[in-house]
């Protein structure tokens, strides 16, 4: 039924002509667990126990060139600038990804206090300063006490538990507090979260993605088009398409500034900042693949790239990009995939098919 469970028509792969045609095969890259899957990159989660939020730290050990990409209308973030290829630093120490607002960008300090007392950082006459750029989401209002959010001691804790082996997902970390398909009001969403994978191709390439998934939109699997989790139907019973909500113009106006899909890729290849700018840039369409809508004026959707230059040899960038938005669009069905339910937040597994 065109309401219910939706399914567009490219879900079940109709023709003009109305014969169907198979849904495209799995992909024959092989994956692996997660985006610490590249050498040199770790993970590390603090999840808060008062209420759904909390901050996800990815830590590059011996540093990575950096770049950023940020295509939502309300973003909260910190060191983005000197991410820009004309600016001087090239090494990121660490990454960020928060819960609580612009108040969680405070577990930035945690991790550069982690950072510091360990001696990591870029060379100064007054000792190594760690570079670690930040984003935040919007999740003030889940768990009824707005005033509980990450801080510096958070920071410090997620970085201080980093490990490159069974990266959580689901409810943890930047992922805690997230929820999906607000487009028609927060009565109707759904509980987003925390997704990793990596995909890694046969000469050995390495391209891995993190995203923490709090999107005004509905996330679909773009294998077969069909919504996995967001805008429930008015009983709450079933899912909305989020593609026929969009055709018909019905989405409500967004929450104000309530959302945010924030996440990082990393890859073992070897790129300059321009070229990791040029990645990241890409990874986005893996998010408008799997987020309807996406980069709305209510979501601050912003990518990092790590880059650890551990692959010898020439990048060819268009191919780490393809390969970065097809991690990232599987990383968004895995964060919703991985989360279960909250009180007024059920999750996809709750919700018949």
């Amino acid at each position: 039924m065109i309401g219910g469970v939706a399914i567009a028509a490219a879900a079940i792969g109709v023709t003009a002509r109305g014969r169907q045609t198979p849904v495209p095969a799995a992909p024959t890259v092989p994956r692996t667990s997660s985006i610490a899957t590249v050498p040199g990159i770790s993970v590390g989660h603090y999840t808060l126990p008062e209420r759904p939020t909390g901050c996800t730290v990815i830590l590059a050990a011996n540093g990575a060139t950096g770049g950023v990409d940020v295509r939502g209308g309300a973003p909260g973030t910190a060191e983005t600038d000197l991410l820009s290829p004309h600016n001087t630093v090239e090494k990121v120490n660490a990454i960020v990804l928060s819960g609580g607002s612009a108040f969680g960008l405070a577990a930035r300090d945690g991790v550069m206090k982690f950072l510091d007392e360990k001696k990591i950082g870029y060379a100064t006459g007054g000792g190594p300063v760690p570079i670690v750029p930040a984003a935040i989401l919007y999740d003030l209002t889940i768990g009824g006490r707005p005033e509980i959010r990450p801080g510096a001691d958070c920071g410090y804790r997620a970085a201080a538990a980093a490990t490159a082996a069974n990266v959580a997902e689901g409810n943890v970390g930047a992922g805690a507090g997230a929820t999906v398909g607000k487009s028609m009001g927060p009565g109707r969403a759904m509980k987003g979260g925390l997704g990793t994978i990596a995909l890694v191709t046969s000469d050995g390439l390495i391209v891995g993605a993190i995203v923490a998934v709090n999107a005004v939109g509905s996330v679909v699997d773009p294998r077969t088009g069909r919504p996995v989790a967001g805008v429930r139907t008015a009983d709450g019973r079933a899912l909305e398409d989020p593609f026929a909500l969009v055709r018909r113009g019905v989405l409500q106006r967004e929450p104000a500034r309530e959302a945010t899909t924030i996440g990082v890729i990393a890859t073992n290849a070897r790129l300059t900042k321009a070229q990791a700018q040029k990645v990241a840039e890409m990874a986005h369409d893996g998010m408008a693949r799997a987020i309807v809508p996406s980069h709305t004026p209510s979501d601050g959707d912003t990518l990092f790239v790590l880059a650890t230059g551990e692959r010898a040899g020439d990048a060819n960038v268009g191919t780490i990009g393809a390969l970065a938005a097809e991690a990232l669009a599987d990383a968004i069905v895995r964060a919703v995939r991985a989360a279960r339910s909250i009180p007024g937040f059920p999750a996809a597994v709750d919700i018949a098919k």
